[in-house]
């Protein structure tokens, strides 16, 4: 049975990504926030349908929601997830 994404479940990924991953929290909220002049992002929560980020957008704190394309079955598919939207925006990115 999937680790459902409690608040502890979404605190913990949310820690690892803001220290580990800083790069890709930015990365989601300029390919999939609609906001290309972000200079900084925090993702602050996640939930089976999406994830809530606050990013420095033109100098002032905005926050972001990005909807997932299906709802996350527990923690695993949320850390899938997040790879797989990591790697088509970047593809993506580099094909543009």
């Amino acid at each position: 049975m999937p680790e459902p994404i409690t608040s502890a479940v979404s605190d913990r990924i949310c820690k690892h990504m803001n220290k580990d991953h800083a790069d890709a929290v930015l990365f989601y909220v300029t390919a999939y926030g609609h906001q290309p002049n972000a200079t900084t992002a925090t993702m602050t929560a996640i939930d089976p349908e999406g994830m809530s980020l606050l990013a420095t957008v033109d100098g002032a704190e905005t926050p972001v929601r990005i909807t997932f394309d299906h709802a996350l079955e527990g923690a695993e598919d949320a850390h899938q997830t997040l790879v797989a939207m990591l790697k088509s925006a970047r593809t993506t990115s580099q094909q543009g």
